[in-house]
């Protein structure tokens, strides 16, 4: 199987259920607009052509350094930016062309808890409003109805109903997170974003954030796209986990798989980066990539990744490789692979 259908699964989930979403070559490029006129000088490649889905009750992480285009991904995936090309399918239903009128249903089944837990909180509303807004703008609860429904959001991610009246400067940071988990939730979504929803907390709180999504994952049978660049906490949280580099998915399988066999030397050099306790300095090598991630203004020819790889070879500065099913459910955009090569490779080609 190769590109957007073995990132995808065929828009299948597990057991060959339809997925709840499905994002196929997927684009979003912004213009670098200069002078007086707007003249066009160039072209960010954010997202250039990404494809996976997420089945029901699932979580996909989503890793990548800064600057991948993870956090694009995310929005335009909500349709908070426009997509420049590809597809977006919700239950079945291409959402790709629908203007901002036609989504306003589909804001109810997908919502987005945003990394800093002050920045995404108005100031000048209370957390009960803040909570309550979603069921305003889309009329689900007026008055007595919309303040019950919202202490019991407040109750389901561990706050008082008595701190309702209080404002955001009044909270923790993790508790600013909670509310802003209370108002994606507010709505009763199938699918939540999470756009690094625990970076910016310390490590402490961030566990309790953590089992809290679990919990209500559990309990609410949501989806989620979790995106982080923090591994260890992707390992923890997620089902199944893509790797980006510079706009592209390199790298797609189940949390296993993934740290047990990496097949991109992309992925290689962030596991070993990362302590994990399980993984010991015996048995996973340090890998030291060269350079600098590339501009996605203006991005290598051929695999982005090949100007900082062990292994590249002449191929991979020519052709960009494509999403292959490398082992069943483990899907590689590399070369080394078409000869079913496997790493840790044992030497590294000369570039």
């Amino acid at each position: 199987m190769t590109g957007a259908g073995a990132a995808s699964g065929d828009a299948n989930g597990s057991g060959g259920t339809p997925a709840l979403i499905e994002v196929c070559g997927l684009k979003k490029h912004f213009p670098i607009n200069k002078g007086l006129f707007g003249r066009s000088t160039g072209t960010v490649y954010a997202v250039d052509g990404v494809s996976f889905h997420i089945d029901h009750g699932e979580t996909l992480g989503l890793v990548g350094e800064s600057g991948c285009g993870k956090s694009t991904v995310g929005r335009t995936l909500l349709k908070l930016m426009e997509p420049t090309a590809g597809r977006i399918v919700l239950r079945g239903e291409d959402i790709t062309g629908h203007d901002q009128g036609q989504m306003l249903p589909y804001r109810r089944q997908m919502q987005m808890i945003y990394q800093d837990p002050y920045a995404s909180l108005n100031p000048r509303m209370s957390a009960g409003e803040i909570v309550g807004e979603p069921m305003a703008i889309h009329r689900a609860a007026s008055g007595g109805e919309r303040r019950d429904r919202v202490a019991a959001l407040f109750r389901r991610v561990g706050l008082r109903p008595e701190l309702m009246g209080s404002y955001p400067h009044e909270f923790s940071g993790g508790q600013r997170q909670r509310i802003g988990i209370a108002r994606a939730l507010a709505l009763s979504p199938e699918l939540v974003v999470g756009d690094e929803p625990v970076s910016a907390l310390d490590v402490s709180i961030q566990a309790q954030i953590i089992n809290l999504l679990m919990d209500l994952q559990d309990e609410l049978k949501l989806s989620y796209l979790f995106i982080a660049h923090d591994l260890a906490v992707v390992e923890h949280l997620s089902h199944r986990v893509a790797v980006m580099y510079l706009g592209r998915i390199v790298e797609l399988t189940d949390k296993t798989s993934l740290f047990d066999m990496p097949l991109h030397p992309y992925t290689e050099a962030l596991l070993s980066a990362v302590p994990i306790p399980k993984y010991t300095a015996r048995s996973r090598k340090r890998v030291i990539l060269k350079g600098d991630v590339p501009s996605p203004i203006n991005p290598p020819k051929g695999c982005h990744f090949h100007e900082r790889c062990l292994y590249a070879h002449a191929r991979c500065r020519e052709e960009a490789p494509v999403l292959r099913e490398v082992l069943p459910g483990h899907v590689a955009a590399c070369h080394l692979h078409d000869g079913g090569v496997k790493l840790p490779l044992a030497k590294p080609a000369s570039v």
